[in-house]
């Protein structure tokens, strides 16, 4: 099973999140990172860009790579190597026209209902002082998270 590659972007604006309520499969009505599959021929760091514009209307200056993420399943349909990215300069007026889900700017410290590995891996991809977190996440058939493997870089 080949995993879906996926770029996902967590802009950060005066210690508020900008997430994204999500309404398609999987975890539809939790919020989350805007972000999207990578398009033929497209790296990672474009797919964060395009993705943040298209979702949000906002214009991403230097995203920061600050996770690669597995999440796995037996179920084919869920296969995903997920390229985390984090912003702090863009430009632009949050719009949106809610086909992917609505848009909200949220406290860091008072976040939404967010699926388990979201709310895991969040801490570690800001932690801008912190390499890159490395992860494998590991769901059963009905997606719940059942084991989390986490790789520390080499000292």
């Amino acid at each position: 099973m080949q995993p879906v590659l996926s770029s996902i972007v967590f802009c950060i604006r005066h210690e508020q999140i900008l997430l994204l309520q999500r309404r398609k499969p999987p975890f539809v009505g939790y919020w989350t990172g805007p972000g999207g599959k990578l398009e033929a021929g497209e790296a990672p760091y474009q797919c964060a860009i395009r993705e943040l514009r298209e979702e949000t209307g906002l214009v991403a200056h230097s995203p920061q790579l600050r996770g690669v993420i597995t999440e796995t399943s037996p179920r084919e349909d869920f296969q995903w190597l997920l390229f985390i990215y984090v912003v702090r300069t863009f430009e632009g007026q949050v719009l949106s026209d809610e086909r992917e889900g609505r848009l909200r700017w949220w406290p860091q410290e008072a976040l939404p209902p967010m699926p388990e590995a979201d709310r895991h891996f969040l801490e570690p991809v800001l932690a801008l002082h912190q390499p890159p977190y490395q992860a494998s996440f590991q769901f059963d058939e009905a997606l719940r998270l059942r084991a989390i493997l986490e790789f520390s870089p080499p000292c």
